[in-house]
């Protein structure tokens, strides 16, 4: 993310912070990124050089005037009058971030061959919480190359214990290998 989106997104929470919204700004950044994932025609209209920064946010009123929070609506004219709308994405997942540390949640993802069962997931939930000490939102994600094993993505940080990072170690060691 960059600092210009964090910026935005840190101003925003503050003002959530102040009305005692930031729960439904969250849901509301949340439910209107969906809709321009949905919808990337509305996205790229609202990014047209065809029309005035005016037009774009008369669009945005006549859209979601009286569905979206004031705050929130305001939040997407200024990104669309500062030629910022493109951040939109990246302003939601700063919120995110923001909403998240404040209330000790860590988001987190495994990344495994086939998908864990149940038991497997709440377990690694579990570890994870006790060595975090935050309270832990995992999701599995697939990827076949894994081969077997877990890759455990949270924080910028990366714990790879899958069979693919075993093997790959394993060939770099043997390349260096003089026989």
């Amino acid at each position: 993310m960059s600092d210009t989106a964090n910026a935005y997104a840190q101003a925003l929470y503050a003002l959530g912070q102040e009305e005692q919204k930031t729960e439904l700004f969250l849901q509301q950044l949340t439910a209107l990124q969906e809709s321009f994932d949905a919808e990337p025609g509305f996205y790229r209209l609202l990014t047209s050089h065809d029309l005035s920064k005016e037009e774009r946010c008369q669009i945005l009123d006549d859209s979601f005037r009286n569905k979206v929070e004031p705050y929130v609506l305001n939040f997407m004219k200024i990104l669309t009058e500062k030629g910022r709308i493109r951040l939109f994405s990246d302003c939601c997942r700063a919120y995110q971030v923001q909403y998240d540390a404040d209330r000790g949640v860590l988001r987190a993802t495994a990344v495994t061959a086939v998908e864990l069962t149940s038991q497997q997931a709440e377990k690694l939930k579990e570890k994870l919480q006790s060595i975090t000490g935050k309270t832990v939102i995992l999701s599995n994600r697939i990827d076949e190359a894994c081969l077997g094993g877990v890759r455990l993505e949270y924080d910028g940080i990366c714990v790879d214990g899958t069979i693919e990072n075993h093997l790959t170690g394993l060939r770099k060691h043997l390349a260096k290998t003089v026989l």
